[in-house]
């Protein structure tokens, strides 16, 4: 199963082969062990191309699962005995505001130097999918207010309503506060349209019955904040971020977007360095 994953994610016996330090012929040969065994083919195999079958595709989410239950057998086995080691995977949103997760993950390797931490970087959507798979251990998720998580366990962090953002020689940079229907008549900058994060944004002005005009969209942070600073527009984004955007200006919204932030972890609860890991974290 670990062989095959692995070909489905590099599309190439050559490339999975070389990530499992075996040599392709062993690799080749296991898979059509297992495909006479299931008697179907698992990939569509041409001289240049590998990719999954519907069979194939059908059997991918459940071995990843397997798998999954494997490796957290062994990790509850061995934490028994009192160690913890990983892996220990983490997904984490750009705009993570509730929690400083670098040092939690400080603190989190001095106690337990053996376990090896990946990341990785996305969207809201995405990480809770990879959760759901058994891809992620754990996630932190920036989330409309009362939006339904399913699949998945975890906590609220934290609950936070919007500021907009601008530049210091904005023209709405010496505001005391603002409406949402001031806002609408400026061009915005925020998120993809379908992603949690600019859905935030949409349901606020659906609300207050405003359209309202997007015009910038990224899911780069960093880009973002230069947009705003070169007076490009103004952005919506959690107040607790504001510490992380010195340079710009946050001004309290009414009736702003309301996002919560949580922190989640798969359906059968976090494995032993994940649960570490959340029993040292110390929400702002």
């Amino acid at each position: 199963m670990r062989y095959v994953l692995a070909v489905a994610e590099h599309a190439s016996f050559t490339r999975a082969a070389q990530a499992c330090f075996v040599v392709q012929s062993a690799l080749s040969h296991q898979i059509a062990r297992l495909e006479e065994e299931l008697g179907v083919r698992l990939f569509h195999r041409t001289s240049r191309h590998v990719r999954l079958s519907p069979a194939g595709e059908a059997f991918l989410p459940v071995a990843r699962q397997c798998l999954e239950a494997a490796d957290r057998a062994a990790a509850e086995a061995v934490a028994a005995e009192g160690e913890i080691r990983g892996p220990l995977r983490i997904g984490v949103i750009p705009t993570v505001a509730a929690v400083d997760v670098p040092s939690a993950l400080q603190a989190f390797r001095a106690r337990h130097p053996q376990v090896a931490v990946r990341l990785a970087a996305g969207n809201s959507d995405d990480l809770i999918r990879q959760v759901a798979d058994g891809a992620l251990d754990l996630a932190f998720l920036g989330l409309p207010d009362g939006f339904p998580l399913s699949g998945v366990g975890g906590r609220r962090l934290a609950r936070d309503r919007h500021r907009a953002f601008v530049a210091p020689d904005h023209r709405l940079a010496s505001r005391r506060r603002l409406g949402l229907e001031r806002l609408a008549e400026e061009p915005l900058i925020d998120f993809p349209a379908g992603t949690t994060g600019r859905r935030q944004t949409d349901l606020a002005f659906a609300a207050a019955g405003l359209r309202h005009e997007v015009a910038y969209e990224t899911a780069d942070m960093l880009l973002m904040q230069r947009l705003v600073r070169a007076g490009l527009g103004v952005a919506l984004l959690a107040s607790t971020f504001a510490t992380q955007m010195p340079d710009l200006v946050a001004i309290p919204v009414a009736h702003a977007p309301v996002r919560t932030e949580h922190v989640i972890w798969g359906p059968f609860g976090p494995p032993p360095a994940a649960a570490e890991f959340l029993a040292g974290l110390d929400p702002r």
